[in-house]
């Protein structure tokens, strides 16, 4: 072969493998829900806007164990988590932990928990109401009253059928609670079926149900709250700012 041809496939593979080498890694944010279960204790993972909560919980005998969640990305077979709350650690808050995330035939390897486990498929986050919320109004009396983002926040987290609500403070890293399960939306009433919650186990198991409906992007929730309180919520799509 002429030596100008072997200098040209040469100067070929180099601009190849180094093309190859320089690619930048392929970041995407998870969109979903995951279960790992171990004995009687279950670990739910949600995902939605980037955002993710952990929980850990034993539904049978009504006991948390903790959450934590933040904004999400995977990145080469590994989760980053930036923390914006930990039920066990408010020094994690603004942190950012690493955990495995590798994608297998119909289950996901992860090391969320502890210890690397199956986590298998427990829902999708592709619907209208998928995606992390905010209490933006409250009605009080007959007066409905603005709800200003501060760093003690409330937010919810919905999945296609999952829900979970955390009170965090995201400068502090303090957290108050939270509560989640299943539920179900159709023909304008919304059920929410609770399978955790911190602040009082006596709550596990019970089923609540609002007439509810988006209007202009926004949820009107109404009805009875667990503790049998009327209430009247708007809740908004955030922003990252907000969450």
């Amino acid at each position: 072969m002429h030596l100008y041809c072997k200098l040209r496939l040469l100067n070929l593979f180099c601009l190849i493998l180094f093309t190859g080498f320089s690619q930048p890694a392929v970041k995407t944010s998870v969109t979903g829900s995951w279960k790992y279960t171990k004995g009687n204790e279950s670990w739910i993972f949600m995902a939605a806007d980037q955002y993710c909560m952990v929980t850990h919980y034993d539904a049978s005998g009504k006991k948390f164990f903790k959450t934590f969640g933040g904004f999400q990305h995977v990145e080469q077979g590994v989760l980053r988590l930036h923390y914006r709350f930990h039920s066990d650690d408010k020094s994690k808050t603004g942190s950012t932990g690493t955990f495995v995330w590798n994608a297998k035939n119909g289950y996901i390897e992860s090391d969320l928990s502890g210890e690397l486990g199956k986590w298998m498929p427990a829902g999708k986050a592709g619907s209208a109401m998928a995606g992390v919320w905010r209490i933006t109004k409250r009605k009080e009396g007959n007066d409905l009253r603005a709800i200003q983002l501060a760093p003690r926040r409330t937010l919810k987290l919905l999945t296609d059928d999952r829900f979970q609500w955390a009170a965090i403070n995201t400068e502090t890293g303090e957290f108050s609670g939270t509560g989640g399960g299943t539920y179900a939306f159709r023909n304008g009433v919304y059920t929410e079926t609770i399978t955790f919650f911190s602040r009082d186990s006596s709550r596990v198991g019970m089923t609540l149900q609002f007439k509810d409906h988006l209007e202009e992007g926004h949820w009107i929730h109404t009805g009875l709250s667990s503790k049998g309180d009327p209430i009247y919520e708007v809740w908004s799509k955030t922003t990252p700012d907000e969450r």
